[in-house]
């Protein structure tokens, strides 16, 4: 008979039923996870989508987007162990999930869709952090010299010094130990919401408060054209399913929680605590920020306050819109960093160079630092690329609203449905089976109007666009 001696159980009190170090997610941290991915960039376009839309329509597809993306995150969390919810085997990430259920082609049509938004979503998040950075800059000139001062201010700066920032942060080597950025990211959103909140309720209560809403949004013949209301309307849609956005990460956040109790119940407890308060969020920043500012929203309603008094408070949120974005740039990259090295470590084993971990001890901390030369040049090169490229392109609404169409369907709606009715051995023409084709179909149709939309106004954009210029 066998007998463990104590080394060994003390080990292996120390991994996991899969022999990965165990893991110490819990309910908190995930719903951070889910509110730090959830509540980004996507919150500052919401009263503009509003207005394109107006008081019934706009408040109706949040909620819907809101009610859609809790309905298929339940879906997808029970995929996370295959075939069994709860005692199958793990799976580690998004594609994972779909290669063990559904395999093929369509692991491959998920890899590139998953990949393709996690990049969009970091350039879009280097793009917004300089333009809060601008923001403070500009309000802090104005406050200097005066409300006529010429205050134009360069993004591109801001660009280079919050990819600097990343450059740091992504030599993180996994999800596991960013709780404690999620956290303080999550915190920064709340407290950038609650600043825009505040402002729209006092901008409201002024006494000389008159701005135009109505229950359309955007009237055609006084604010917009027909054509142009269309497309506004598709791109506004574009937006709100950009603001929801975090099916691409919940599984790689699912597998930092602890397996007792079940992932999938405490993951099912995190997504509605998150989605919730970002619902909450969103109806209050979207329709407050609309009776603000009325059918002339601005695109960030933050910046949309002005840059005069009390300025100290929009620097703030604007400080706080940074911060945030700082931490939840590093939530969707790992995902994209992990898949490439586990991937090359696959191919070459051998290499030292992939393989290959050199302890540097940390004398502030006393602790080691585990270096990787090819983690650390490969990440240096990806944050460096999209830094390129969000200076290449620095457009906000269109850029947003069109990451949000081209991954809402297949990663938030799509994939999620066929893994259930796979898993669940959903019988083919049942009336589960119908209406979640039915909820399939409908939310494609959707992606793909919002898709043109946002198309519709990158071309506008380009055409006026005059590259490496100040902000006006």
């Amino acid at each position: 008979m066998y007998i463990e001696t104590p080394a060994e159980a003390s080990k292996n009190d120390m991994l996991d039923d899969d022999g990965r170090a165990k893991r110490t997610g819990t309910w908190v941290t995930a719903s951070a996870h889910i509110i730090t991915a959830v509540i980004g960039s996507g919150v500052l376009s919401l009263a503009w989508a509003i207005a394109q839309m107006g008081w019934v329509a706009g408040p109706a597809v949040l909620m819907a987007f809101s009610f859609i993306t809790y309905f298929t995150s339940t879906l997808l969390v029970d995929c996370y162990r295959f075939p069994d919810p709860v005692h199958g085997k793990r799976n580690y990430t998004y594609s994972m999930v779909v290669r063990s259920i559904l395999g093929g082609r369509k692991f491959q049509l998920c890899g590139l869709a998953q990949y393709v938004n996690l990049v969009g979503v970091t350039i879009g998040y280097t793009i917004t952090a300089s333009i809060s950075i601008v923001a403070v800059k500009r309000s802090n000139c104005f406050h200097k010299h005066g409300h006529q001062a010429k205050c134009n201010i360069s993004n591109y700066p801001y660009m280079i010094i919050f990819a600097c920032i990343q450059i740091v942060l992504s030599q993180i080597p996994n999800f596991h130990k960013l709780s404690w950025l999620s956290i303080l990211a999550a915190i920064m959103s709340f407290a950038y919401s609650s600043i825009g909140l505040g402002l729209s309720i006092a901008k409201v209560a002024e006494g000389n408060h008159h701005v135009q809403t109505s229950l359309t949004g955007v009237q055609v013949g006084v604010d917009v054209s027909a054509s142009e209301k269309v497309w506004r309307t598709f791109q506004a849609i574009g937006d709100i399913a950009f603001a929801y956005a975090f099916s691409n990460v919940l599984i790689e956040i699912q597998d930092t929680l602890k397996s007792s109790p079940p992932e999938n119940r405490v993951m099912k407890r995190a997504s509605l605590i998150g989605i919730m308060t970002t619902t909450l969020f969103y109806v209050l920043c979207g329709t407050l920020g609309y009776a603000a500012f009325g059918n002339d929203a601005p695109g960030n309603f933050l910046t949309g306050f002005g840059f005069y008094e009390p300025f100290w408070l929009i620097d703030f949120a604007n400080v706080c819109i940074a911060v945030h974005l700082i931490g939840a740039y590093q939530v969707f990259c790992q995902p994209i960093f992990g898949f490439v090295e586990s991937m090359s470590k696959e191919r070459w084993p051998e290499s030292k160079l992939i393989t290959g971990e050199h302890a540097v001890k940390i004398p502030i901390s006393a602790g080691t630092y585990y270096l990787n030369f090819f983690r650390l040049f490969w990440r240096t090169a990806y944050v460096i690329i999209t830094a390129v490229i969000a200076m290449i392109f620095p457009f906000f609404n269109d850029f947003l609203g069109l990451i949000g169409s081209l991954s809402f369907w297949p990663l938030t709606v799509y994939f999620p449905i066929e893994m259930y009715i796979k898993q669940s051995q959903i019988q083919r023409g049942s009336f589960t089976w119908i209406w979640l084709k039915i909820l399939s179909w409908v939310c494609l149709v959707v992606s793909i109007i919002s898709a043109a939309g946002s198309i519709q106004g990158l071309c506008q954009d380009l055409k006026k666009y005059q590259p490496f210029q100040a902000q006006q």
